[in-house]
């Protein structure tokens, strides 16, 4: 078991605690309410074109795969992840041609041609320099591609961060522990959420990296507050 910071895991840690957890990783977050429809209202506010051509940065298991199709059917997406056996567990399901997933994290990943929208969900708070890899996700763009974060972010709201912790010390982590028999991954998620940015700190991230039109907007239900979808066009 590696020791956690008060970050959480160190970015070198982070794909194999999520190896240990792909197996049942599904079925835990299919037990959080409204999980993949929030997934689906951040595709829905990135707006890829049908057909277009999309990166899936942190695709885990592939719902954020699922969600952007859900949202541009026939879009041809490169789904990326660091965990070889979150990836085994997306491609085990079925999906239409055009999709393609990618062994490699995003700090290794090079492309021969320019995407027209980027999705990262729930990747930025687990990379060692952010700025650095949104400046190259930007690089990754064609201009006038847009990208979408879909994030957890309770610093700008004391009421976001007792909700957060109450729900991981009664639910997430307990559960995430019976279901595996670790829960390294789920206190990481815990820890690593709480020291994230902020909203402003992350729009302020998408600013400096280039992007312009740079938003925000919540979720409803319990994770209003919580999970956030920040939206950055490239120029």
């Amino acid at each position: 078991m590696s020791p956690l910071t008060r970050n959480g895991l160190p970015r070198a840690e982070v794909p194999s605690a999520f190896d240990s957890g792909a197996a049942a990783y599904d079925r835990l977050v299919g037990a959080n309410p409204g999980y993949h429809h929030h997934l689906r209202i951040s595709a829905r506010r990135l707006g890829p074109a049908p057909g277009s051509r999309v990166l899936d940065a942190g695709c885990g298991t592939g719902a954020s795969t699922a969600a952007l199709l859900r949202v541009a059917p026939g879009a041809r997406v490169t789904a990326i992840d660091a965990s070889a056996e979150m990836l085994a567990q997306a491609r085990a399901k079925r999906w239409p041609a055009g999709v393609e997933f990618v062994p490699t994290p995003v700090e290794d990943l090079t492309a021969d041609e320019p995407f027209d929208a980027i999705f990262a969900a729930y990747l930025v708070r687990n990379l060692d320099d952010p700025d650095a890899q949104l400046a190259k996700l930007y690089g990754l763009l064609r201009p006038g591609g847009r990208i979408a974060l879909h994030e957890y972010s309770v610093r700008d709201s004391r009421r976001a961060r007792w909700v957060w912790n109450a729900v991981c010390g009664a639910v997430v982590i307990p559960l995430g522990r019976l279901a595996t028999g670790d829960a390294t991954l789920y206190r990481h998620l815990r820890r690593s959420v709480v020291a994230f940015d902020g909203g402003g700190d992350l729009c302020a991230r998408l600013t400096r990296a280039g992007f312009t039109d740079v938003r925000t907007g919540t979720m409803p239900g319990w994770s209003r507050g919580i999970v956030h979808t920040v939206l950055g066009t490239r120029p």
